[in-house]
């Protein structure tokens, strides 16, 4: 079975589009519909449906799914640990990470290591935390740098490296910037922009105003905090931000005894050889851990 047209299998479940999965191998459209009639011809079957531009696994393509996954991690586990005999750092390494920690955490420490292990080659994939979780599942990443989810079960192991503080912030002009005493009725009143329902960030500051009995006003959501940022700025609404975006385009709201955080950090995948590269950059990451409570 041609590894290629396997990958690209992969590339178009996982898009839902030829011309998606194109764009990540790097290949023409044609290219990548050559693949896929190889692998069909191949194992004589049919193994998605178009009706017109939608594309969608056929019974047979969901079967094949796991099974591909499962051939291409053997390979890559068989790769890395003879790359390993050597010793040396060097190689792929597959990295991904939502766009915040890559913005804002992860600057500093792409460059010592880039610098210090020039013969590793850096494949960053920018995705939402939740997906970036998918991919190291399923061997399509290393590692993943990102939100950690409140409870990650076997075979993904997650390690915390940063608190990372959340802060209820409006526009200087918002009416709730000018109240003194603010409590989270107050702000439930108000139309907010939240990060997408599907995040982590989301079910944190849901289930806080649940806790309550109450329910936030959701107008608008959007999983990229920059994004959110703008619109909180500008007045639209108000939202939950990380501290360490908090400048002087927002204001920080003060709910006294109410402190919401999330974790981030790293997942792995505990069933799977890693390469000294990718061992590499998690004792970085270590190294660069907020100390624990008891220190």
């Amino acid at each position: 079975m041609d590894l290629a047209n396997l990958n690209a299998f992969i590339a178009i479940a996982e898009t839902g589009s030829f011309s998606e999965a194109a764009e990540r191998l790097h290949l023409t459209q044609p290219a990548v519909s050559k693949r896929i009639a190889g692998l069909e011809q191949q194992l004589e079957v049919r193994l998605f449906d178009r009706p017109g531009r939608e594309v969608s696994l056929t019974e047979a393509g969901r079967a094949l799914l796991p099974r591909a996954y499962r051939i291409l991690n053997v390979l890559d586990d068989t790769r890395r640990a003879l790359s390993n005999l050597s010793g040396e750092v060097s190689g792929r390494l597959a990295l991904a990470t939502s766009h915040h920690i890559g913005l804002h955490r992860l600057p500093p420490l792409l460059r010592a290591f880039t610098r210090d292990y020039p013969g590793v080659a850096l494949d960053i994939q920018f995705l939402d935390s939740e997906v970036a979780y998918e991919r190291v599942l399923h061997g399509r990443a290393e590692l993943a740098v990102i939100t950690l989810a409140p409870e990650t079960r076997e075979p993904v192991r997650a390690v915390p490296v940063w608190d990372d503080p959340l802060d209820f912030v409006v526009a200087p002009e918002h009416p709730l910037a000018r109240k003194r005493h603010i409590e989270l009725a107050d702000i439930a009143g108000y139309p907010a922009v939240f990060p997408g329902g599907n995040t982590f960030t989301h079910h944190i500051a849901r289930q806080l105003f649940e806790s309550e009995g109450l329910t936030p006003n959701i107008a608008m959501s959007t999983n990229y905090m920059e994004t959110i940022k703008m619109m909180v700025s500008i007045g639209i609404a108000w939202s939950l931000l990380p501290r360490t975006m908090v400048d002087e385009q927002v204001v920080r709201l003060e709910l006294p005894g109410l402190q919401l955080t999330r974790s981030l950090g790293y997942i792995l995948h505990t069933e799977r050889t890693l390469s000294n590269a990718a061992r590499t950059f998690m004792a970085l990451l270590d190294a660069s851990a907020d100390p624990a409570p008891h220190e």
